[in-house]
């Protein structure tokens, strides 16, 4: 593999009112962790991942070991340090396993960094080619919250199995997938006070728009509360809340999480399916922990949401949510955090038509968490 830094050349000028910064889709979401070959493992085993690449001593990486996985349309990547005293093992000793990379998919990864770092944006990487023997592919970064960082990775010319440096991993142990599609959207928590500057962060630097905004009165419980807004690039493919907590009697699951994580950063990652009680069932039957709402929830919620297509019983049976918006409704479920910490976790959804997040869920799904948080002693 060879690196090149590109000459930073002036490119054409967008208007404001264009895309400036177009976007494909979620090329992959990078996840620091302790052991990356048992992660990959549990990925594959518990939800239903295959092995797709590899890079580490076996392809000439000395310092980091990471493995590649696929479903459908996401690509997920984990990461572990070879040696101590890295910036990986930094990033894990603060924060524990977490999400550190959010790369996008980009027809131009030069554009994309000259675009946002001149609105402001602060540079992560350099527009850089990297090659090999199936082409190159250019890639640029910048950061985001906390530690977290967007690349953008333009691969229009290359053939290779998922980057230059990665080699294909194949093994015997495949289980068969759980049905995940792709990315539908990842949830950032941000510290107090922070949240309207991320949200004009992607505004001004990203050319995102805001698609809707939830206050304390909308997620609040008895005892905690948060407030979010959802920003979204020119296409919808890119769906990004941002969290930040909101004063409660008790400490909310945002606060929960920057205490653990001890940064802003990625709080989940929610996943499509196209039939999310064949996928939930899986899961389960694998060993994911999915928070439960109270029963109860089932006796009213139809009255809320009108007619749906699915049979009420198998969804009270395996304690998927559902809400609706003037576009249609959804389905969604959410699992316990997938770490140690309390800190990340997955969301799983199903989209009827609806394009909204489940605000009508807001605040059984806030009483589950705070039932873990009770059981943790972090409320």
């Amino acid at each position: 593999m060879s690196t090149t830094t590109l000459s930073q050349e002036p490119k054409k000028i967008f208007a404001e009112a264009e895309d400036f910064l177009p976007i494909n889709g979620t090329d992959y979401v990078e996840l620091y962790v302790g052991n990356c070959k048992q992660a990959a493992h549990y990925y594959k085993t518990a939800f239903g991942f295959q092995s797709l690449a590899y890079s580490g001593l076996e392809t000439g990486n000395a310092e980091i070991e990471s493995y590649v996985l696929m479903q459908d349309k996401i690509r997920l990547v984990l990461s572990s340090p070879l040696k101590a005293g890295t910036e990986i093992g930094k990033h894990i000793d603060k924060h524990g396993d977490g999400l550190k990379v959010v790369a996008l998919w980009v027809d131009d990864a030069t554009i994309s960094y000259e675009e946002t770092t001149k609105r402001g944006a602060k540079s992560f990487m350099k527009p850089t080619v990297e090659k090999d023997q199936f082409g190159e592919v250019v890639k640029s970064g910048i950061h985001t919250y906390g530690e977290t960082v967007h690349l953008f990775i333009e691969r229009k010319n290359y053939s290779g199995v998922f980057l230059p440096g990665f080699k294909e991993w194949k093994t015997d142990y495949n289980p068969v997938d759980t049905g995940l599609k792709y990315v539908d959207h990842m949830v950032g928590n941000v510290g107090w006070g922070e949240m309207n500057k991320w949200v004009d962060f992607y505004g001004h630097v990203m050319g995102f728009t805001q698609l809707m905004s939830f206050d304390d009165k909308d997620i609040s419980t008895d005892y905690t509360a948060l407030m979010s807004k959802v920003m979204s690039n020119g296409n919808g493919r890119i769906k990004f809340p941002i969290n930040e907590p909101a004063e409660g009697k008790k400490k909310s699951q945002v606060e929960e999480y920057l205490d653990f994580y001890g940064d802003s950063g990625v709080q989940h990652v929610a996943v499509a399916t196209d039939n999310i009680i064949e996928t939930v069932t899986a899961l389960r039957d694998r060993g994911v922990e999915f928070l439960r709402v109270p029963s109860v929830y089932y006796d009213t919620v139809l009255d809320r949401v009108g007619t749906i297509d699915e049979d009420l019983e198998p969804l009270k049976e395996l304690g998927i949510l559902i809400d609706r918006d003037d576009e249609g409704y959804l389905l969604q479920i959410f699992t316990k955090p997938v770490e140690p910490r309390p800190t990340m976790f997955f969301e799983i959804i199903q989209r009827k038509g609806a394009q909204s997040f489940g605000k009508g869920n807001f605040k059984a799904l806030f009483e589950a968490i705070e039932r873990e948080q009770e059981l943790r002693g972090t409320l």
